[in-house]
C-alpha cells in the first residue's frame, strides 16, 4: 500500500512576481504580519502559535483540494512581499481568493499583480465556475483589488463574528 503524499503546488509567474509554496523560512514574515494589527486590521489577529497553525492549515490545503495558499516573491529581491490564495473553505464548493501583502510593500501594486495572475488561474487553467472573495467594507485597499479583477457585490455574510461581503465573478464574465 502507498502511504505517501503526493501533491505539487503550481508556480505562477507574473512580470515582478513568483507564486510558489511556502517554505518554512517564509514563516518569520508571515508571523510578523499575522501579530501586526495595522496589517492584520482586517483578519484575524495571530500570536506566533496561532500563526503557525495557520501557516501550517494554509500549506496543507494543497493535500485536499489540490488549492491553497502561495507564498508571493518579489522575483528582482527574493524578498517574501505577502501571500495569496485560490482555496476552499469547509462549507463551500466555490473557490475563494484572498490575498495579503506585508506592510512593507503596501502600494506597490503586488495584490493587484499576484491577484490578477490567480484569478487567470483559477478560472481558466482549473475551469473553476465561479470564484469569491470576502471583504470588509472598512477594507478599502481589497475592494480597490477586487474591483479591478472585475468581482461585483453578490450578498453580505458574516466570517469570523465580522461581516463582510461577498464579491463573485463568473468564468467568462467580463472585466
Amino acid at each position: 500500500m502507498n502511504t505517501e503524499f503526493i501533491t505539487s503546488v503550481p508556480i505562477l509567474q507574473t512580470q515582478r512576481l513568483l507564486l510558489r509554496e511556502y517554505r518554512r523560512e517564509d514563516f518569520d514574515a508571515f508571523a510578523a504580519h499575522c501579530a501586526d494589527p495595522v496589517s492584520a486590521a482586517h483578519l484575524v489577529p495571530a500570536d506566533r502559535p496561532a500563526a503557525w497553525r495557520i501557516f501550517c492549515s494554509q500549506a496543507g490545503l494543497w493535500l485536499l483540494d489540490d488549492a491553497g495558499w502561495w507564498a508571493v516573491e518579489e522575483k528582482e529581491t527574493g524578498r517574501l512581499v505577502g501571500s495569496i490564495g485560490a482555496f476552499f473553505r469547509e462549507e463551500s464548493t466555490v473557490m475563494e481568493l484572498g490575498w495579503n501583502t506585508y506592510r512593507a510593500f503596501w502600494g506597490q501594486g503586488f495584490a493587484n499583480e499576484a491577484a490578477a495572475a490567480v484569478l487567470h488561474h483559477a478560472l481558466e487553467v482549473r475551469r473553476e465556475p465561479k470564484v469569491r472573495a470576502l471583504i470588509a467594507a472598512a477594507n478599502e485597499s481589497s475592494l480597490r483589488v477586487a474591483r479591478r479583477l472585475g468581482l461585483s457585490f453578490e450578498a453580505g455574510t458574516e466570517l469570523y463574528g465580522k461581516a463582510v461581503g461577498i464579491y463573485t465573478r463568473e468564468r467568462g464574465s467580463p472585466v
